[in-house]
């Protein structure tokens, strides 16, 4: 078996000594054994477990509990139980690609709803509680969204706001975008793109943030974030079946 101080361990991931240090305070490596001097004393199974802690923490993923979720999957794989860390990723991979449906599903509902952009207007006028109370969501919901320019609403001369047809139809548009876990700026930069072309990609507008955008999360680029996640669950799949089967063939480890 062989062993590693600190320094070493960090090395041979290329990391700072300090987060291997920070990986067994949080939990993420099994804790090591101490020298009588306490040095701490690494395993070949502490630096493969910090390469599988690298790789599954190598995308953020944030929606319904997948980063949770990654993190419950790392500590298993620390405690050496590798059956129910496998397990557990196969179900961190199915949710993955189900969020991926969801995603697909919700530019699909955009599209069609998209496409009857131009007919009949039946001029519904609704308040905003009436339209949250329609559409199924929050009053607070309806007031972000405002307040964030994914749609600006006419007033009546006495000054409440009146929603019409178009109105209703954008709404859904985004209700159904930001079910799928969409951010508000990837919706408002897809939205600002079709008002300048109607014709133009959908998927790749909302999937694209511009160069001029200061701060870029994982949702203003979800398919993209989520397509990538999936690459690496299943990297993750790999790496537990590999430590599993040299945990099989060398216990010492």
């Amino acid at each position: 078996m062989n062993t590693y101080k600190t320094s070493e361990v960090a090395h041979i991931i290329g990391i700072h000594p300090n987060t291997v240090r920070l990986y067994e305070k949080l939990e993420l490596i099994p804790k090591p054994e101490r020298m009588a001097n306490g040095y701490r004393v690494f395993t070949d199974f502490h630096v493969e477990q910090i390469k599988f802690v690298r790789t599954a923490l190598k995308v953020e993923v944030l929606q319904n509990g997948l980063r949770k979720q990654a993190i419950d999957i790392i500590k298993i794989s620390a405690s050496g139980n590798f059956s129910k860390a496998i397990h557990m990723t196969e179900s961190y991979l199915l949710q993955i690609r189900n969020e991926q449906r969801n995603a697909e599903e919700a530019i699909e509902i955009a599209e069609k709803l998209l496409s009857g952009s131009n007919e009949a207007i039946e001029t519904a006028f609704l308040t905003r509680k009436e339209t949250a109370d329609y559409l199924h969501i929050s009053m607070d919901a309806l007031r972000n969204w405002e307040m964030n320019g994914l749609l600006t609403i006419k007033r009546r001369q006495n000054g409440y706001r009146v929603y019409r047809d178009e109105d209703i139809r954008r709404l859904k548009i985004i209700r159904s975008l930001r079910c799928a876990n969409y951010s508000l700026s990837a919706i408002l930069r897809m939205l600002n793109t079709l008002s300048k072309n109607p014709s133009a990609d959908i998927r790749q507008a909302i999937d694209t943030p511009k160069e001029n955008e200061d701060i870029i999360s994982v949702c203003d680029k979800l398919i993209t974030s989520l397509r990538l996640a999936e690459q690496n669950a299943e990297a993750m799949l790999t790496h537990l079946e590999k430590m599993k089967k040299q945990i099989i063939l060398n216990p010492t480890l």
